[in-house]
């Protein structure tokens, strides 16, 4: 240190004494401030201004153009970790040099997404990975090491986990509850979370809007009890944008505001994101709580300092701000091809057979002059999502099949109906002609929360006349429409409330570009336009084309079609000697953050689209481009190919065609279930993978597509599989190779099974995988190391992690059911011993089964209590193999509420004990009452429980 230099400036000093010289430094005023998303600079320190939060998700986000890898379930589909940790490496560079030139670009990014794909009707499931946790987390922890960069010390960025913990629904996602049984939360929730944090390249995590057992994440106690266990460094939790808020509006948990900051601060909670960048009122409440009592200045210090060591890392307080400071690669060839390389190898083959009888497989695609025809409402589309930057290049499918094949050869049908509007009056909507400056991206701009961005009020509204614009129409499925002018612009709804063809796309935070039709039963074939936006509807006044605020000011419009897109898509198939269909969906609709999908199927305009393509020629090819799965039985059993692949960013298009003409062999593997139909998945908000038995891992129906399925343009055997236990290690080898004549990638997948498990175990469940090039005839002997605790399941009799002893099966092939070969070991350990019930009771949480129940908070700050899900319908327990020892005479139950507990031993109908509980003086003041009761040795117990009872814990004494 030099007389000019504090600590804090000095890079060779450890990181945690320059944190704490500088944390010596702040006022008490200027410490509190910290805790606020964009926290002010400190002038006399020499301090910047910071805030937290960078979206990062596949590619810089929100702050306008840049690189866009393909979407985070793209990633996931390759299988792929080395390639997603030099994606996360670009992302990160570029965030560098981006904030080089505009300091609003934070390096503090909140990405990845680790939520497991539990449901493919998540409407975000885009954002994330896999439904399964090794996968998950062995591709989260590729990118975050990516974003990290490599240095010993500083990070390039400091990358940030969401959302922490059990989030798959947007329906009432501030509000909804999702009740995770203790084997849930450790063996599949917490799993994804923990591989990134353990492998030391994650700065912290973001909690959901949701609750867990009763309780807002944003007061999670597995903060402290779990996830800052895992690692020595410290870590960064930043709250999601309004929950601190939400925790007294309406989530009510807390009757003010400051026991709600003071509450989330003291759970773990360091950075608030809340009311934009205003901090006023954050801080307020905090100085609020500071008065009352509620925190202490120990409180601020240990999130200060949480956030002053990320920035620290960040080399924000080096003299030259650390070695990734003159990081200037943006836009570099490397990244261009990466996007390419990405979007290629997330692609999935899932079908693909000869058109008709002999041949070969329609794909690849021969390059020999024949005419192609690209049709679909996708084929020349190039999709952003809600977390993308603006595109500086673009490839659509029609723009990678034209380079690729030659444009000659090329036709297109979008497939969309064109149609007019005709009031009752009989005028016709039209589309005035406009000298209007044409609208950039929305977003290209760049916002630090572009949902603030607002519709354009430049052009004229629409107005009525007996001539009349064609406008095209798509139905993106349950009966939301978009509407597009001649020119290409999408009719939109700015804040004036008039409908103007302004927008180049769908998109924003609120869509104000989806209508839907509603029948006037007493209008013939009349319809109202309602505006899915304002929920207004659309009429048409003096002054233009509007948006009224209810069904009797609204017009009632005729459609009158011009042309059915199927037939405009018949007429290419037919003139074309193979057909490619581009479906899929809009990320904008349908299906997003706040909007969860209703439904499997595609949607049925789409539908149309394909069918009438192979009733003009059999030679078609289905592509799917989607940020979720599709039920599609009919296809998946009509059409002699079918692809998927997420939305592929700028080079999608591009990589689509050198897979469809045999440049690149597909080797993507789904990253989650594709299930045949609505009727295969449980409610979108049981989260009990075991019992509601989902997922590949417990789901006992056929799927249309299992999990780890994707074809390939060659062959591959597989060979000398040998496991063997050596200590606590699974050593295990395998030889692949490629019996075809095409170099190809294969994504090798191991699954272990329990053989004789004393609990619901997986079908199988992946345990190591390796993504592997080969030429034509090449072999690679594969070896992974595999840790007998991944063998294991959390005993909850015993409350701790635990592998049986007994056979496992180790399982290798293409997919979890495509296995080409087993093997068994035999693991020792430790048998499982019955419940110590007279020592240690039963924690009511701590179930096997259950029916008709919901995990409820015990008190607000930790630990489950059980309740009936319905207070009317009976909720039932069963806790097996519970030990009495020589016998019991008494029963006590700590419970709330009001309503009943009873008690059978196994399937008897006689009841062991029963109490009555309540009313006690709310739902966290717990009573303990007794009853007599005689019951001894091993038993299973089962316990039903009524009325609005909220049951803790269990007792017995003899």
């Amino acid at each position: 240190m030099t007389a000019h230099r504090p600590p804090f400036r000095d890079p060779a000093l450890p990181v945690a004494r320059r944190v704490d010289d500088l944390l010596d430094r702040l006022a008490a005023d200027e410490r509190l401030a910290l805790l606020h998303q964009f926290t002010p600079g400190v002038e006399r320190l020499g301090l910047a201004a910071f805030r937290t939060g960078q979206e990062a998700l596949h590619g810089v986000a929100w702050m306008g153009p840049a690189t866009v890898f393909p979407q985070s379930v793209g990633l996931g589909a390759t299988w792929h970790p080395e390639l997603v940790r030099r994606v996360g490496e670009a992302v990160s560079r570029e965030a560098r040099a981006m904030r080089a030139k505009d300091d609003r670009v934070g390096l503090n990014v909140w990405a990845p997404t680790v939520n497991l794909l539990r449901n493919p009707l998540w409407g975000r499931g885009e954002e994330g990975y896999a439904e399964d946790p090794a996968l998950t987390a062995a591709i989260a922890t590729a990118f975050t090491r990516g974003l990290r960069g490599d240095h010993p010390v500083h990070w390039r960025t400091a990358p940030v986990l969401k959302h922490w913990l059990a989030h798959n629904n947007e329906t009432a996602r501030d509000t909804s509850s999702a009740s995770v049984r203790p084997r849930v939360l450790h063996e599949y929730d917490l799993r994804a979370f923990r591989g990134p944090v353990e492998a030391g390249a994650v700065a912290g995590v973001m909690p959901a809007y949701n609750l867990v057992n009763g309780r807002p994440n944003h007061l999670s106690p597995y903060l402290e009890e779990q996830l800052r266990t895992w690692t020595d460094q410290e870590l960064l939790v930043c709250s999601d944008a309004g929950a601190p808020s939400n925790l007294a509006d309406s989530q009510g948990y807390f009757g003010s505001h400051e026991e709600a900051v003071a509450a989330a601060l003291r759970a773990g909670v360091d950075s608030f994101t809340d009311h934009g960048t205003d901090a006023s009122v954050i801080l307020g409440r905090l100085r609020g709580a500071l008065e009352a009592g509620l925190i202490d200045r120990e409180d601020v210090d240990r999130a200060v300092r949480r956030q002053l060591t990320v920035r620290c890392l960040l080399g924000e307080f080096d003299p030259d701000r650390g070695p990734y400071a003159a990081e200037d690669r943006f836009d570099t060839p490397e990244h261009r091809e990466l996007a390419r390389e990405a979007a290629e190898a997330a692609v999935v083959l899932l079908r693909n057979e000869p058109p008709g009888p002999g041949g070969r497989p329609l794909l690849p695609l021969a390059a020999d002059g024949r005419r192609i025809a690209v049709v679909g409402l996708l084929g020349d589309a190039c999709m952003l999502d809600w977390y993308s930057g603006s595109l500086i290049h673009r490839s659509s499918p029609l723009d990678g099949v034209r380079e690729r094949f030659g444009a000659d050869r090329v036709t297109f049908a979008e497939g969309v109906d064109r149609v007019r509007l005709r009031t009752a009056s009989g005028a016709l909507l039209r589309v005035p002609e406009s000298a209007g400056t044409a609208g950039a991206v929305r977003g290209a701009e760049g916002a630090l929360d572009p949902a603030l961005l607002a519709g354009r009020t430049d052009l004229p509204p629409l107005t009525a006349d007996a001539e009349g614009s064609e406008l095209a129409l798509v139905d993106r499925g349950d009966g939301v429409l978009t509407l597009r002018a001649p020119d290409g612009r999408y009719l939109s709804v700015a804040g004036d409330g008039f409908v103007r063809a302004s927008a180049d796309q769908p998109g924003g935070w609120v869509v104000q570009e989806t209508f839907r039709l509603e029948a006037r039963e007493d209008h013939g074939n009349g319809h109202l336009l309602l505006h899915l936006g304002t929920g207004g509807y659309v009429s048409v006044a003096a002054e233009g084309v509007k948006v009224a605020a209810g069904r009797e000011s609204a017009d009632v419009f005729t459609v009158e079609v011009v042309e059915r897109g199927e037939e405009a898509v018949a007429r290419a198939a037919a003139g074309a000697d193979t057909v490619v269909v581009v479906a899929g969906n809009d990320p904008h609709i349908n299906g997003r953050e706040t909007e969860d999908r209703t439904t499997l199927a595609l949607p049925a305009h789409q539908e149309r689209l394909w069918r009438a393509a192979h009733a003009a020629n059999p030679r078609t090819v289905l592509v799917l481009v989607s940020s979720y799965p599709y039920a599609v039985p009919a296809a998946a059993a009509t059409l002699p190919a079918l692809l998927w692949t997420a939305h592929g960013g700028q080079a999608a298009g591009t990589a689509l065609a050198r897979v469809l003409a045999g440049d690149v062999s597909p080797a993507g593997r789904l990253p989650q279930t594709w299930y045949a139909a609505d009727e295969d998945l449980p409610d979108l908000l049981d989260y009990d993978v075991i019992g509601g038995r989902q997922t590949y891992l417990y789901f006992d129906g056929t799927p249309l597509f299992p999990f780890g399925h994707g074809l390939s343009y060659t062959t591959f055997g597989y060979e000398e599989l040998t496991a063997a236990v050596d200590g606590e290690t699974v050593r295990i080898s395998c030889t692949v190779t490629n019996t075809g004549a095409v170099a190809s990638d294969e994504v090798v997948q191991v699954y272990a099974r329990a053989v004789a498990p004393t609990v619901p175990r997986p079908h199988r469940e992946l345990v190591a995988h390796e993504r592997v090039s080969l030429a034509p005839g090449a072999s690679v002997s594969l070896a992974f190391e595999v840790p007998t605790a991944a063998l294991g399941h959390w005993d909850v009799a015993h409350g701790r992690w635990t592998v049986e002893p007994g056979a496992y099966e180790l399982q290798a092939g293409a997919s979890s059911a495509d296995v080409r070969r087993t093997v068994r070991v035999e693991v020792a350990g430790e048998a499982p011993g019955p419940r110590p019930v007279l020592t240690a009771g039963l924690a009511a949480a701590d179930y096997d089964e259950q029916s008709g129940t919901v995990l409820v908070d015990r008190a607000k700050t930790s630990g489950d209590a059980v309740t009936p899900a319905d207070p009317g319908v009976p909720g039932v327990l069963l806790y097996r193999a519970c030990d009495f020892g020589d016998g019991v005479t008494e029963i006590a139950v700590t419970a709330s509420g009001t309503g009943e507990v009873t008690f059978f031993a196994a399937d008897g109908t006689t009841p062991l004990a029963g109490v009555v509980v309540g009313p006690t003086d709310g739902p966290y003041a717990y009573a303990t009452v007794a009853a007599a009761c005689r019951v001894g040795g091993v038993t299973d117990l089962r316990v039903e429980l009524r009325g609005r009872v909220r049951l803790a814990h269990v007792a017995c004494a003899g």
